[in-house]
């Protein structure tokens, strides 16, 4: 078989993993690609083992990369896993057939020394405290006349983490938009694998510092499934509030940034306070705004008893009654809608070549949604109903956030009517030797992947994180072209992607 058919969160042996030399895993890859497939990780392992510590897998030899590809088929909710080995220092990039693949293989170059041939525009996805010169690198550039460039950070005015823009305009015009990140490179994959397991999930947990539920929620799956145990109905209940309370919270935020954005200061102020009663919630539950300490391994840290369910149900449904007249009249206003519509607009068909995920791919008329596609927890059971819109501009980015909040916001107020039994927590502390596990997580912004295997002894020897900002940012430099540069922190807040989740 070309490939190994996999179920969210759901260990499987390394053993059956096919494993084929890189030509064969690129037409693989390819012909799969071609049929609507997309890829959610592409990850190697030199010599067998990961770049950030671990052992060696004893089918590899000296001098050879293991490579793990990961894709996933929406329609069919099916994921599929194959390995491909790559002999001596480089291999023939796919990246110019399969754009979705471009970060992937820049990665690969970094991590394990290989050379994609043919990528490109080969650059650093990310720097290490080793590199010579943080920031120094090539930048694509437009020549003509009175074509100019604006670069914009890495070091930004507000409270905000670096990231560099390389604008390429003529007059107000972007031509051609460059991001570039990493400048705050953590190495939290090497602490993940090598870092005392103690504090595994908080490493998850600040993987993404405004989606501290949803990376918890990924790793915790991973570590259920590869122990072959499962959160009991009460917990997995309580995960699914907490990640929608999350949702909640930044769509909130973000539709008041939006408004914010073009001078509308009625639902700004609204939704910036308003944010808070959703984080608030979230409080109640565990003690922390952003969830931590809540989603741990085999279950939740925290109960939800009767008086508290109740209150919290109040709580939520008048931060609802709150929120809706403050975002309708975002609708309702002829100069919100006109900077809204028909800005930054992002087809289909180029959604779906860079394998967007989250609320920007619903956003242009891709239906991908982890929670009914690949439904693991509580969503196996109380699923949401898909939002979506198909215009692939700001007006659609935002829309279909306020579209999540209605639908988010009755999920939660179901479940806190009806929490069901069982116990908080199970054990996981032993986990299958030499097995694999993929782990999906639609978070606010879209898929979260946590691919990890172990080795002879249970122990984990490779993690791989891929945050939806990893697939996204180069969906914000598509959407820039042709607008006016003016239009530059509306588009990107449309987006609203991780910094440092893009960093790890």
């Amino acid at each position: 078989m070309s490939w190994l058919e996999l179920r969210n969160a759901v260990r499987a042996p390394l053993e059956r993993v096919p494993r084929h030399d890189f030509a064969e895993l690129s037409a693989h890859l390819l012909e799969a690609v071609d049929r609507g497939e997309r890829v959610c990780a592409l990850v190697g392992w030199p010599d067998g083992a990961s770049p950030r510590g671990g052992t060696r897998d004893a089918t590899s030899a000296p001098g050879e990369t293991e490579l793990l590809a990961v894709l996933a088929s929406d329609a069919a909710g099916v994921l599929r896993a194959a390995r491909g080995v790559v002999k001596g220092r480089s291999f023939r990039s796919l990246t110019p057939q399969c754009p979705q693949l471009h970060l992937f293989e820049r990665e690969l170059a970094e991590t394990c020394g290989l050379e994609p041939i043919g990528h490109p525009w080969l650059k650093p996805v990310r720097f290490t405290r080793a590199s010579a010169e943080i920031g120094a690198m090539d930048f694509y550039r437009v020549e003509g006349d009175e074509v100019h460039e604006v670069a914009v950070g890495p070091v930004h005015a507000g409270v905000i983490e670096p990231g560099h823009f390389r604008f390429q305009c003529h007059g107000e015009e972007v031509l051609h938009l460059e991001i570039s990140l990493g400048y705050q490179h953590r190495g939290v994959e090497r602490a993940l694998v090598a870092g005392d397991p103690r504090r595994r999930m908080h490493y998850a947990e600040t993987l993404a510092g405004d989606t501290s539920v949803g990376h918890a929620l990924a790793a915790a799956q991973a570590i259920e499934g590869l122990a072959g145990r499962a959160a009991s109905p009460r917990a997995e209940a309580i995960r699914g509030i907490a990640l929608e309370l999350e949702r909640l919270a930044n769509h909130t935020g973000d539709l008041g940034a939006l408004a914010g954005d073009v001078g509308f200061l009625p639902t700004a102020a609204f939704c910036g306070r308003l944010r808070g009663d959703w984080l608030n919630l979230t409080a109640a539950i565990c003690g922390s705004r952003f969830g931590r300490g809540l989603v741990r391994p085999g279950g939740v840290g925290f109960d939800l008893e009767p008086e508290r369910a109740e209150s919290l149900q109040a709580r939520a449904a008048a931060a609802l009654r709150d929120v809706e007249p403050a975002v309708e009249l975002l609708w309702s206003t002829p100069s919100v809608m006109s900077r809204f519509e028909e800005t930054g607009r992002l087809a289909s068909h180029d959604a779906a070549a860079l394998g967007l995920v989250g609320p920007a791919a619903r956003a242009s008329d891709l239906a991908r949604d982890v929670r009914s596609d690949f439904p693991s927890g509580i969503f196996r059971f109380a699923q949401l109903a898909r939002a979506h819109a198909d215009s692939g501009d700001v007006f659609a980015r935002a829309y279909l956030r306020w579209l999540e909040i209605q639908r988010s916001a009755a999920f939660v107020l179901e479940q806190l009517a009806h929490l069901p039994g069982g116990a908080l927590r199970t054990s996981c502390a032993t986990l299958a030797p030499q097995h694999l596990c993929v782990s999906l997580v639609e978070g606010w912004r879209g898929e979260i992947c946590h691919v990890v295997r172990t080795g002879a002894a249970g122990e984990i020897t490779g993690y791989k994180v891929v945050d939806p900002s990893f697939h996204n940012w180069m969906g914000l430099a598509l959407a820039l072209r042709g607008q006016q540069i003016s239009d530059f922190p509306l588009c990107n807040k449309s987006f609203n992607l991780s910094y440092c989740g893009f960093d790890l």
